[in-house]
């Protein structure tokens, strides 16, 4: 399918759906916790952009990371001049994305190197459904990606709006699993 074909198609339906390189992909729903988390996040974001430059925008965006790559992150940001009558963000500040049993794998690999491309993203934020946790990627100003986690307590710095997401915001009224942490996963740079 091509681009075009894509964009009418997916206006057309009742369904989201991410298009990757001619692939198209429909948007599975949400659990409640996935849901939970991402309005948690939205709800610290939203008055720290205020009336600034940036707007905080969630699932039903769609982001255009390449001229034939179109997702739709959980949450960005996106700072200067935007038109209200747009369809596709392509400049964003910060992305952010919750996990789930059928998007964690994409969220790790394929979407982190598609956003790395983004020139103006400053950070992409992995956040865990099943345990208190954020992977956070970052381009430090020598323009290299640095990558941490904050387990368990702490918070995310979030760039553009000079805001931290505390894991007790992120995760506030969400019941996770008992499950024993993994083994670090090893990125390269």
């Amino acid at each position: 399918m091509s681009v075009e074909e894509y964009l009418r198609y997916d206006e057309a339906s009742p369904l989201r759906h991410e298009y990757v390189k001619g692939e198209v992909y429909a948007m599975s729903g949400v659990t409640l916790r996935h849901n939970t988390i991402a309005r948690n996040i939205i709800g610290r974001l939203l008055p720290a952009a205020g009336n600034g430059p940036c707007q905080v925008f969630f699932s039903d965006v769609r982001l255009g990371v390449a001229d034939d790559v179109y997702y739709y992150p959980d949450v960005m940001v996106a700072c200067g001049a935007l038109n209200d009558l747009d369809v596709i963000v392509r400049d964003p500040c910060v992305v952010v994305e919750v996990t789930s049993p059928t998007t964690a794998r994409v969220d790790r690999s394929e979407k982190l190197l598609a956003y790395r491309g983004i020139a103006s993203l400053r950070a992409y934020l992995i956040v865990d459904h099943r345990r208190r946790r954020v992977e956070r990627h970052w381009r430090e100003l020598t323009s290299s990606w640095v990558h941490d986690e904050v387990v368990g307590e702490g918070s995310v710095p979030v760039p553009c709006l000079d805001v931290e997401l505390p894991l007790d915001e992120i995760y506030r009224g969400v019941e996770l699993p008992t499950v024993a942490e993994p083994d670090p996963v090893d990125y390269e740079a």
